[in-house]
Formats: structure tokens, C-alpha cells, sequence
């Protein structure tokens, strides 16, 4: 063998032995999860229910005919017939549904999902060593999707419970469940992100994982490395109705004050101000002078609501409370939420291209949402403007109904950058560049005014609700 050729073969060789060292140092670096799953799987639990259901009626009508059948044929079709009532009395149907769930305290307390025991007649609990306990429902809180129930037991194991706050992405989790009613699988993933806000879920920030999750698991314990509880695993991103590779969690920090709520006085109290938000887009941040899109642009107050006593105003942008920033509009929610009431706020908010200081008493929040609500009966008036509506005043009982001062309301969409916007008829119209709109005169000569090529920004009300639209005229 020539000289060189031996040196290439040492190369070679060097070259997959540091490959191979490499591998090997990357394998000892992966998390074993052996010890965590030993020492928490006995904490827990299989969560099955029962629903009760009255059974369907069958009336005599419905009944087919089959006489001159022949009786191998008359057999088939009757077996999958519904049976007539029996005079014994009604009959009923049992619905279950299975889910997860941990114990967080020796005497029998058990965290899991509302949406696991929501409407549930009888609630069981299945532990590791496969003993079946009746559960009472202590408490239960549809906003957070957090349910607290409670078995009979003494020195039953429990969970430790970690901090959620002190969660990164990146790092390594771990989620135990019953997906599909297979009791304790085991699936492992990292953090995605934090502190997601998903639609109709205003009050938590979701911990975002790639956990593998499925249904059987909601409810159950979502752990770091340390074998600490940090989340409740709740639900999943999907399209085709399995894991896709986005679930969500609810922070153990929020689901531990729920349930101290629960346990304490059978319901929950969250901060309210009494405002309608939205997100701030680009166009939204040039109309209103920001700098950057950010924070959270306030398009309704509620009349006698904390935000109205507090000096809040229709198109204030909230850019922090309590020193803490708001990057997104939904980043308010969880803030507001997790005050109590009484507590104070203090909003750093932009007003009129000018940074100002509001602070402000945190009430309630309601136990039903107040929606604003009318109907225009007022006559249209022809309006000339370059938006392309024709619009009439509010009447008395409609400023009423709406806790208006002024503003008009769309009688009629023609041809032009209104139709284009999406404005409808019925639409209130409050705001148009900032300026608040007192009567039709008022709005066709600040419509006249608008600037062109730029981001102008309208409030408008449909159907009660406020919201900021912007557009651009580039007559």
C-alpha cells in the first residue's frame, strides 16, 4: 500500500472516529425520563363520565311494515330496529366520556379539564393500582377550562408542582395521560412558545408545546425535567382531527389560583375594565402616530365600567399596565384577569399622539357580558362624500341604546372605498380620523378633509360591538 493512499485511510478513519465520539456525547446529553415517569405516574388518573340521556321515542308510525317479508329477511331488518317503549317506564341512554387528571394533595384533591366532566351525572377516577372512587365535583371555571374535584383517601401520592412562569422555549416536557383510554402513556416534546392567546380563550396564556397529545389526554400533567408539574395539558391545533404537532397547556401558576378559588368560595373572581380591545395592525399604528404596531387599542367602553371611571377614553392605544408591556392586544386579557378586584392599574396609553399616564380602579368581571344593541330607524339622508355611503343621524333612543353622544348611521353602500372596506348598511360610524362625529354635516367634512395615500382610521359599531378600520383614499 502507497504512503498516501495509507494517509487517506487514517483520515478516513480519524474522521468517522470524531463522528462517532460526537454521536456519542450527543446521546448522553438526551434526557432520561425514567426516574420522572416511576416516581409521578402513581399521581395520575383516568377520569371516566357518565351522562344520562332519555332514550329516543319510537312511535308506532315510525315503525316500518314488515309483514310478507320472508322470515330470514324480517329477522335482519328487526334486530337493527329501535324497540318500542316498554310500559316499565323510561329508559335511559349512558353517554362517557375519558379524560385525565393528577392529584395535587394527599386527601383526594384532583385537577383536570372542565371540558372533561362538563355536564356529568357521575364522575369516576380510576388510580394507578386500577381502584375505581367516585368523584365529587368541588368547583369548576369554563374560562380557564379548569375543574377541581375531590376523592375520598388518605396519604394518596401527589404531584409536585413547579412554576410556570419560570418556563423557556427550548426546554425539554413531559405529559402523562390516558389518549384514546391507554392509562399512563408517556410522551415527551419541548416548549414551543408561551404565553399564547387563542381565540375565545381571553383569560390564559397558553403554554405551546410539541408534545404529542390526543384525546384521552386533557386534564392530565404536563412536567419539566425536575418532574414538576407546569401545565394542564387542555387541547390541540388541527386539520385533521389528530396531533399535529401543536398542543397547548394551562399554566400550573394560573390553574392552582383557579383552583385555591374553587376550594376557597365555588367560584372564580377575575379584573375587569369594561372595554371592547383590538389588535393594533400597521395601518392602525401609522393613523395613530406609533411608532410600531403594539399594544392595545381600546374600540368600546362599557358605560359606569371601570375604564369609563377611570378616565379611559374611545381610542386610547394601552401600551403597558403595572410596568409590564403589552406587545399584543390579547396580552391585556391575561393581565386584567389575574388582578383581583379592587386592585389598581396603572395603563401607560397613547392619547392623541401623546404618551399619558391613567390609572384606574379594577372591578369585577360580570357574570354576563353586556352587549350593546339597536336598530336604525332613522330616515336616510344623502350625504355627498368621497367614502361612497349615504348615512342619517341617530335618533334619541338610538344614542341612547348605543350610550352614544353622536355619530351617524349607514343608510346605504355605493360603489367606492366604503363598499371596499366592508362597511353595511346599519353600520354606526363614531370616529373618522381621530375626530369624533357629532352629525352627518360633521362627517362629510372630515370626510372631504382626508388625506390622501395615507392610513386613516374609522370606528365604526355593528351590532353593538366596536372595532377600528383603517383605510387609504388615493384619489
Amino acid at each position: 500500500m502507497s504512503i498516501p493512499r495509507l494517509k487517506s485511510y487514517l483520515s478516513i478513519f480519524a474522521t468517522v472516529l470524531v463522528l462517532g465520539q460526537a454521536v456519542a456525547a450527543q446521546a448522553v446529553e438526551l434526557p432520561d425520563f425514567t426516574q420522572l415517569v416511576e416516581q409521578a405516574s402513581p399521581a395520575v388518573v383516568n377520569i371516566s363520565t357518565t351522562q344520562k340521556l332519555p332514550d329516543r321515542k319510537v312511535s308506532d308510525e315510525q315503525m316500518p311494515d314488515l309483514e310478507g317479508l320472508p322470515p330470514m329477511l324480517r329477522e335482519f331488518f328487526e334486530r337493527g330496529m329501535p324497540q318500542p317503549r316498554t310500559p316499565r317506564g323510561d329508559r335511559q341512554r349512558e353517554a362517557q366520556s375519558l379524560g385525565s387528571g393528577f392529584i395535587i394533595s394527599s386527601d383526594g384533591y384532583i385537577l383536570t379539564n372542565n371540558h372533561v366532566i362538563a355536564d356529568a351525572d357521575e364522575i369516576l377516577v380510576r388510580l394507578a393500582d386500577r381502584s375505581e372512587l367516585k368523584a365529587k365535583l368541588v368547583g369548576t371555571d369554563p374560562r380557564s377550562d379548569v375543574a377541581l374535584l375531590k376523592i375520598e383517601g388518605k396519604d394518596l401520592p401527589v404531584l409536585k408542582l413547579g412554576k410556570s412562569q419560570d418556563l423557556k422555549a427550548g426546554q425539554w416536557v413531559v405529559a402523562i395521560g390516558s389518549p384514546f383510554g391507554f392509562d399512563h402513556t408517556v410522551t415527551q416534546g419541548i416548549v414551543s412558545a408561551i404565553g399564547r392567546s387563542l381565540p375565545n380563550e381571553n383569560y390564559v396564556p397558553f403554554i405551546q408545546t410539541d408534545v404529542p397529545i390526543n384525546p384521552g389526554n386533557s386534564g392530565g400533567p404536563l412536567f419539566n425535567l425536575a418532574g414538576e408539574v407546569v401545565g394542564i395539558n387542555s387541547q390541540i391545533y388541527t386539520r385533521s382531527g389528530g396531533f399535529m404537532g401543536v398542543s397547548f397547556a394551562i399554566p400550573i401558576d394560573v390553574a392552582m389560583d383557579v383552583s385555591n378559588q374553587l376550594k376557597n368560595g365555588g367560584k372564580v373572581s377575575r379584573g375587569w375594565l369594561g372595554v371592547v380591545i383590538q389588535e393594533v395592525s400597521k395601518d392602525l399604528a401609522e393613523s395613530f402616530g406609533l411608532e410600531k404596531p403594539a399594544g392595545a387599542l381600546v374600540a368600546q367602553i362599557q358605560d359606569d365600567g371601570p375604564a369609563a371611571k377611570g378616565g379611559l377614553q374611545v381610542g386610547d392605544v394601552i401600551l403597558s399596565m403595572n410596568g409590564q408591556p403589552i406587545v399584543m392586544s390579547a396580552d391585556l386579557p391575561h393581565l386584567v384577569g389575574a388582578l383581583k378586584a379592587g386592585s389598581k392599574a396603572n395603563l401607560e396609553v397613547i392619547r392623541e399622539g401623546k404618551r399619558k399616564n391613567v390609572e384606574l380602579t379594577v372591578g369585577a368581571i360580570p357574570e354576563e357580558g353586556k352587549e350593546l344593541a339597536a336598530q336604525s330607524k332613522a330616515s336616510a339622508e344623502r350625504s355627498s362624500n368621497r367614502l361612497g355611503v349615504s348615512v342619517a343621524e341617530l335618533t334619541d333612543e338610538q344614542k341612547k341604546a348605543y350610550d352614544l353622544k353622536g355619530g351617524v348611521v349607514i343608510k346605504e353602500v355605493q360603489d367606492g372605498p366604503a363598499a371596499l372596506i366592508g362597511l353595511q348598511p346599519g353600520d354606526v360610524i363614531t370616529h373618522l380620523n381621530n375626530q369624533a362625529i357629532g352629525s352627518s354635516k360633521e362627517f362629510t367634512d372630515i370626510a372631504k378633509a382626508l388625506p390622501k395615500n395615507r392610513s386613516v382610521s374609522m370606528r365604526v359599531l355593528r351590532q353593538g360591538r366596536a372595532s377600528f378600520i383603517t383605510f387609504k383614499l388615493a384619489e
